[in-house]
C-alpha cells in the first residue's frame, strides 16, 4: 500500500507507470527535436571543419571575441555594483517611517520597472549624445550601464524590501527594546539576515544584467554577441560563432551562480558560527549562583 504525502496523495502504480510512460514520451520528442534541429545544420555545412577553424586562431580572439568578452564583463559588473548599491537604499527608503519617502521611493521603483530596458537604453545613448556628458568611445559603455543600473535596481529594491520585511518582527522590537536606534537596527540585526535570505533572488538578477548587456548591441556598445555576429559576418560561419558565443554565456553566467552559492554558504556558516555558544559557560539553576550554593 502507497504512503500518502504531506503535500499531496502519493501516485499508485497505474499513476507511476503512467508518468513513466510520459517522461518517456517526453524524451523521445526532445531527442528527435535535437536530432532535427543538427540533421538541418549538418545538411546546410554548419559542421565543416572550415568554419570552427577560425576559433583556433589566436588573431581571431583577440580582434572580436575578446574586446566582446571585456565589453560585456565590464558593463555587467558596473551595473552590477551600481544596481546593488541603489537597490539597498531605495528598499530601505521603501520601509521608511515617513509617508512622503515611502511614497516618493515606490514611485520612482516602479516607474524605473515598468520601462523596458531596450528603450531605456536607446533613449540614454540619445540624451548623452546631445548632452555630450561623456567621451565619444563612452556613450554606449555609459548607456548600457545606466540603463541596466536603473532596471535592475528597481528590481533589487524590491528584493531588499520583500527580504527585510519577511523577518520576524520580534527582531527589530527586541532591539529596540534593548536600546539600539533605528539605523543601527538595520545595519546590525536585518540587513545581514536578509542579505543571506534573498542572495538567491539577487544572483537571479545579476544573472539577467549579464544577459542584457548583449542589449546593447542595438547602440553599437561592443559586447560579446556583437562580436559574434561580426565574425560570424567576416568568416562565413554564423551559426557556429553564435554557438561559441553562447557556451561563453552559459560559462559567465554558471559561474556566477558558482560564486554566488560559495557565498552564501560561507555566509550560512558565519552566521551559524557567530551564534554558538561556548561549551565552557555553564549556568546555575534559578536561585542558585554558579558554585551550587543556594543565594538569599
Amino acid at each position: 500500500m502507497s504512503s500518502a504525502s504531506v503535500l499531496y496523495d502519493a501516485p499508485g502504480p497505474k499513476a507511476r507507470l503512467r508518468y513513466r510512460l510520459y517522461s518517456v514520451a517526453v524524451v523521445v520528442v526532445l531527442a528527435a527535436a535535437a536530432w532535427f534541429v543538427l540533421h538541418a545544420l549538418d545538411s546546410k555545412g554548419q559542421f565543416e571543419a572550415a568554419k570552427w577553424k577560425p576559433f583556433l586562431d589566436g588573431q581571431i580572439w583577440s580582434t572580436y571575441l575578446l574586446p566582446g568578452l571585456r565589453g560585456t564583463i565590464e558593463a555587467a559588473v558596473l551595473s552590477i555594483v551600481f544596481a546593488l548599491v541603489i537597490g539597498m537604499v531605495f528598499g530601505i527608503l521603501r520601509l521608511s517611517e515617513h509617508r512622503i519617502v515611502r511614497v516618493v521611493a515606490g514611485a520612482v521603483v516602479e516607474v524605473a520597472r515598468a520601462i523596458p530596458v531596450l528603450i531605456l537604453m536607446i533613449f540614454l545613448f540619445a540624451l548623452f549624445s546631445t548632452k555630450n556628458l561623456f567621451p565619444s568611445d563612452q556613450l554606449a559603455l555609459a548607456a548600457v550601464v545606466t540603463a541596466l543600473t536603473i532596471y535592475n535596481g528597481s528590481v533589487i529594491a524590491e528584493i531588499v524590501r520583500s527580504g527585510i520585511r519577511s523577518l520576524p518582527k520580534g527582531q527589530s522590537e527586541a532591539a529596540v527594546a534593548l536600546g539600539l536606534r533605528k539605523n543601527q537596527v538595520m545595519r546590525v540585526i536585518l540587513l545581514p539576515q536578509a542579505i543571506t535570505a534573498m542572495l538567491p533572488a539577487l544572483v537571479s538578477q545579476m544573472v539577467v544584467a549579464l544577459k542584457d548587456s548583449a542589449l546593447g548591441y542595438q547602440i553599437t556598445f561592443v559586447e560579446v554577441v556583437r562580436a559574434g555576429k561580426q565574425l560570424g559576418a567576416a568568416e562565413q560561419n554564423t551559426v557556429p560563432a553564435l554557438l561559441v558565443i553562447a557556451a561563453i554565456m552559459i560559462t559567465l553566467n554558471y559561474t556566477l551562480s558558482v560564486v554566488a552559492t560559495q557565498l552564501e554558504r560561507w555566509l550560512r556558516t558565519r552566521k551559524r558560527g557567530s551564534t554558538v555558544v561556548s561549551a565552557n559557560i555553564t549556568t546555575g539553576a534559578p536561585g542558585m549562583d554558579l558554585t551550587g550554593a543556594t543565594r538569599p
